[in-house]
């Protein structure tokens, strides 16, 4: 799977943390840092088992808990249309 954000959504920091900004309808989706690092992993190239295995030990949180809240977060950006894979 290759996941990118669609051309017109862009990652942003800002004074409130990162969020991510759809172009086309003005709307934006904060982040909070366990979704920053999912998402940054992702976009580097790296599969959502690398972005498990990043969450694990980053967070204390288990496996099967990191690869749940992976697997919702893709689907989220998903269903809103915010990427591409």
């Amino acid at each position: 799977m290759i996941f990118r954000l669609r051309q017109d959504v862009s990652l942003t920091d800002t004074e409130y943390g990162t969020v991510l900004l759809d172009e086309r309808s003005g709307r934006y989706w904060q982040l909070n840092p366990s979704g920053v690092l999912v998402v940054n992993t992702l976009l580097a190239g790296r599969d959502t088992e690398q972005a498990v295995t990043a969450l694990t030990e980053e967070y204390q949180v288990d496996a099967a808990r990191a690869r749940e809240d992976v697997r919702t977060l893709v689907d989220g950006l998903r269903s809103a249309g915010l990427v591409t894979s």
